[in-house]
This record gives structure tokens, C-alpha cells and sequence, in this order.
């Protein structure tokens, strides 16, 4: 997966591909920021040789910590939608925040702007069918991707394939996307100065606001689902409207589904990671590595790259759990530094690379993830970002315990039992 080394990156816009002088020039800009202005190019060139999604210049990214601060921005950009909603989710809950959300998009249907929603069958199965008729008496259009009941299926049916995404997208202009679903659980804050004193453990989880040209390929992502799942026809409507640039960041959307020959997102991870030269940080909610993952990482450490990964200490999935933490031994002999988040339950999904590039979203670092779910994520080709996703990254450290060989080695038989059974399990997790 390496990319060629002569591989020279093309930027697009809100127009389409840039000349060649056009896409040097923004890079140039982006390299003159940088730190390292070699890494920066070494990576625009692997992600143009490694996925074919286009990088787009001209974004403007902003990064939405935990559910609260996510929240307010999604609600305040459907408030403001004035021509279309788009929503894909895997958990919508019959909650404080579900209601909220299903009042704002009901409100925004009733004013003439059409609303769409693809929530996902199994991550839904605990919300009533009684939350839904709303929004459907009020015209919104429904879609639920891959019904656990085969007759209710259209598109064909695979119980074990699911739409693990979190998308909205706001008039074609402004997308949300990142590790949040629809949920009180994601209410509060996971900064303990900012946490009321009756709140539960806190989620941990961080999300992304976009405005600008590379909008319009998110909503290619979401049109897409909507017409493999025999969706019914939805509003003709200006789904994607021109695009001014609205920042200087280079974004990919890099979407991943089981019905493709490969996953892109993790194509370009690996990729990533492989050409790593100084640092890989990576935080992630449910880790079950697989073998060419593993080799990544710790090949990366013999190259004299830091690596370090922030997993959780607390979990709502403990054979996923459990089976991650199966690895530990291998991965902290060969030199990775594994840190659990303590006092919240983390749930992000992100990394940083080399100071230069970033991902945020939807993928978990499992087999799940890779092979069996429809995921979506960002990456962002900018030494700015990744200089606040570092910062993040930081925060969370500071709030975490630091996993030693010596200290790993002693733990009781009863979790050496139980990885070892979870591991069993991992493909199907």
C-alpha cells in the first residue's frame, strides 16, 4: 500500500480539478505552514495514490468536542437549512435528545424544507416504532437500512452488514460527521471541571463541522445508500449547490462499505501509518486489530516513530473490549505506548500523523468496521488541524493511565480468561 514516490498530488475544487500550477501553489501554501513541509507532501502524494475519492481544497473544518458542543452546531445548522436536510445515523434513541433533534427536522419539514433520514436497523432496535410515526405523518422520508426482518428488506439482505455512519448534511452546503449518534448518553461533558457533580461517566467522542466544495462528496455518499437501499424518491431539490471555498483545508471523504472490494478508509490508514515518519496517535473506542494493522504499527516503531494509543478503560461493549485487550502483550513488547481513558467512556474514533495528517469519523479499529459496516471519514491534509487534533489528543493523555509490560504481565487469570474467549469472537464483534 505503499504510494509511488512520484505520485505528485492534484487538488480539485467546487469546479473540478485545478491545473497543475494552481494545485502547486495551494500545496506550496499548505508546505510553507508546515513544520515538516517534506511530511506534509509525502502525504498529500499517498493519499492521492491510495484512494480515488478526490482531495479538495478550500474547506473550512471545525472540531466539535463531545456531544454537547455537537449537538448545538447540528441543531443550529437544520434551524438554519433553507432548502434540504440529509441524516444518516446508526442509533436515533426515544430520549431528551432524540425528541430534540425530531422536533427540529419535524419543524423544518413543516416549513417546506424536505428532510431525509437513514437510520440503521440493528442500532435502532431499541427505539420504538412509535418514535418514528412523527416524523413520518409529517412528511419526512425514511429509510431503514437493512431491516432484520427479511420481508421488510428491498435491497437484498445481510443481517451482519450495517450503516455504522453519522452524517448530516445541511442544504449540500454543511456536513457533520464523526463518532456521535443520537443519544442522551453523549449529554455532558467529559472535562471533569466541567462536569455536574449527579453526572454519570461521561462519552468521550469528538465529531467534525465542514463547509466548502468537499460537501458535495458526502452527499454523493448519502444519495448513494439511499438509492442501494430502494429509498422512495426523494424531492427534487438542489442537492448540490456551487461551492465557494469557505477555508484553506484539503479534505478527502473517504467512505467504506461491505458491498466494495476494499476498505478505503483503512487503505489509506495503513498506508499512512506505513509511511509514518515521526508520530502516530490514534484514539479509538473499540480496538480488535487485525494482523496487518499490528504489523503496521509496530513496524512503525522500529523505524523510530512514536506510537501511541489512547483506548478506553471503561466500556458498553465488553467482548469487543476484552478482545482488543488481548493484544496488549504483543503490542507493548514490541514498544507501542497504550494508554486507557480514565473517568469517561471514550468513544472517539480519530488519528494523527506526523503533525500533518488527520482522520476523524465513524470507523473503529476492528474487523467490524473494515468488513462488515458502511463507515465514513474525513481526512484532513493540514498542519493547522492536526495541530488542534494533537492538542486534543493531549487532553485526553492527561486523562489517561499509562499501560506498562511489568504492570500487564501481572493482571489476574479471570481478564487473561476472558480475552482470550472475546478473541474468538473478534470477526463477528
Amino acid at each position: 500500500m505503499a504510494a509511488p514516490r512520484s505520485v505528485r498530488p492534484q487538488v480539485e475544487n467546487a469546479r473540478g480539478p485545478l491545473s497543475a500550477a494552481r494545485s502547486k501553489a495551494i500545496i506550496d501554501e499548505l508546505k510553507r505552514r508546515s513544520p515538516e513541509t517534506n511530511i506534509l507532501e509525502r502525504h498529500l502524494a499517498i493519499e492521492q495514490a491510495v484512494v480515488d475519492s478526490p482531495l479538495v481544497a478550500g474547506n473550512k473544518v471545525t472540531l466539535l468536542i463531545d456531544g454537547d458542543n455537537t449537538y448545538r452546531a447540528m441543531l443550529a445548522a437544520i434551524v438554519g437549512a433553507r432548502d434540504h436536510i440529509n441524516m444518516e445515523t446508526y442509533i436515533i434513541e426515544d430520549d431528551e435528545v432524540g425528541r430534540r433533534f425530531s422536533d427540529a427536522l419535524i419543524a423544518k419539514q413543516r416549513e417546506g424544507v424536505p428532510v431525509s433520514i437513514i437510520y440503521d436497523a440493528v442500532g435502532t432496535l431499541g427505539t420504538p416504532a412509535e418514535f418514528f410515526k412523527p416524523l413520518a405523518d409529517a412528511g419526512v422520508k425514511l429509510l431503514k437500512f437493512n431491516p432484520v426482518n427479511p420481508l421488510l428488506a428491498k435491497a437484498g439482505w445481510n443481517v451482519n452488514q450495517r450503516d455504522h455512519r453519522k452524517l448530516l448534511i445541511a442544504d449540500g452546503r454543511i456536513a457533520f460527521l464523526g463518532g456521535i449518534n443520537i443519544s442522551g448518553v453523549y449529554s455532558g461533558s467529559s472535562l471533569k471541571a466541567l462536569r455536574p457533580k449527579d453526572q454519570g461517566l461521561p462519552w468521550r467522542d469528538t465529531h467534525l463541522q465542514i463547509e466548502g466544495p468537499v460537501v458535495g462528496e458526502f452527499q454523493k455518499m448519502y444519495l448513494d445508500t439511499w438509492n442501494k437501499q430502494l429509498g422512495d424518491a426523494l424531492p427534487p431539490r438542489n442537492y448540490f449547490p456551487p461551492l465557494a471555498p469557505r477555508g484553506n483545508e484539503i479534505v478527502r471523504a473517504v467512505g467504506g462499505a461491505p458491498d466494495e472490494p476494499f476498505s478505503a478508509i483503512y487503505a489509506t490508514l495503513i498506508s499512512a501509518i506505513n509511511n509514518a515518519e515521526t508520530e502516530v496517535l490514534l484514539t479509538n473506542a473499540y480496538f480488535a486489530p487485525d494482523p496487518q494493522l499490528r504489523t503496521a504499527l509496530i513496524d512503525a516503531v522500529r523505524r523510530g516513530v512514536d506510537v501511541k494509543l489512547i483506548l478506553p478503560s471503561k466500556t458498553d461493549s465488553g467482548l469487543i473490549f476484552h478482545a482488543g485487550r488481548s493484544y496488549y502483550d504483543e503490542l507493548l513488547r514490541a514498544g507501542l505506548k497504550i494508554y486507557e481513558r480514565r473517568d469517561a467512556l471514550l468513544h472517539a474514533k480519530t488519528a494523527v500523523i506526523d503533525g500533518v495528517w488527520s482522520t476523524i469519523g465513524s470507523t473503529n479499529l476492528d474487523w467490524r468496521s473494515f468488513l462488515h459496516n458502511q463507515e465514513v471519514n474525513a481526512v484532513v491534509l493540514s498542519a493547522d488541524f492536526a495541530a488542534q487534533m494533537r492538542a486534543a489528543f493531549q487532553r485526553d493523555l492527561a486523562a489517561s493511565t499509562l499501560i506498562t509490560l511489568e504492570q500487564w504481565e501481572q493482571r489476574p487469570l479471570a481478564p487473561r480468561l476472558k480475552e482470550g474467549l472475546a478473541r474468538l469472537w473478534e470477526y463477528w464483534l
